[in-house]
């Protein structure tokens, strides 16, 4: 009896270690997109070609690179993580239906999906126990 009440001690200790994995996922999968999207400027082109007849077209291709590369960063280092992720939902659901209006793409549409659903997660849950905004919270 003793041993199962202290692994449910420490299971109730250590449950922020999971979530903390999939935030650094996140982060690192995003800023690997935005390295990828700022060396590769051919391929950004070609995917959000179907949202150059729209106004601000050639805006949306400045704007995703920087923003998955310094987002990510900082989405991994759990520093100003809301507001990273807030700047990662207009690219993602854009992602998203880029699929449905140009041509279809199943593996980017998972990606897609996937880092949305985890965006939206962490817009509500923030970055965690082991961030730097925790961090500096506790340091007040």
């Amino acid at each position: 009896m003793v041993t199962i009440k202290s692994l449910n001690k420490w299971a109730n200790a250590h449950t922020y270690y999971p979530l903390d994995l999939l935030r650094v996922t996140l982060g690192v999968f995003l800023f690997i997109k935005g390295i990828d999207f700022m060396s590769n400027h051919a391929q950004m082109a070609e995917i959000i070609e179907p949202f150059e007849n729209i106004p601000g077209g050639m805006g949306i291709l400045h704007y995703v690179a920087p923003a998955h590369f310094v987002g990510g960063f900082l989405i991994v280092i759990g520093l100003l993580t809301r507001w990273a992720v807030l700047a990662q939902l207009p690219i993602l659901i854009g992602a998203v239906l880029v699929n449905f209006l140009g041509e279809m793409n199943t593996t980017n549409l998972i990606l897609a999906s996937v880092a949305l659903l985890a965006c939206l997660f962490f817009l509500f849950y923030g970055s965690g126990k082991h961030s730097a905004d925790y961090y500096l919270k506790m340091q007040k």
